[in-house]
């Protein structure tokens, strides 16, 4: 919510906003009011991002270990494991 919007909804409930003292009090807890929810809807973004990237974490991981489980079937040997694993990154970009 911007500060005009809160100013904009001052008017429309018919908050006396024309005298200079209420002006400017009004401004103050516009600016307050937006501050808050900008601060509010950062920590829900933030929180929303760190899920997506656990959640991309534990499908590559899980992808990996499918890869690999496939792969060792066939032979096993760490370092073509780690090769296995660069290789499917490099697939990716």
């Amino acid at each position: 919510m911007t500060h005009d919007e809160i100013i904009e909804m001052a008017r429309q409930v018919g908050y006396p906003i024309q005298h200079p003292e209420w002006q400017k009090a009004t401004e103050e807890f516009a600016a307050l009011v937006a501050a808050k929810a900008t601060e509010k809807a950062n920590v829900r973004a933030n929180a929303s991002w760190t899920l997506m990237c656990e959640k991309m974490v534990a499908i590559e991981r899980e992808a990996c270990a499918k890869m690999l489980e496939d792969w060792n079937k066939h032979a096993w040997n760490p370092f073509d494991c780690a090769a296995a694993i660069r290789a499917r990154t490099k697939e990716q970009k």
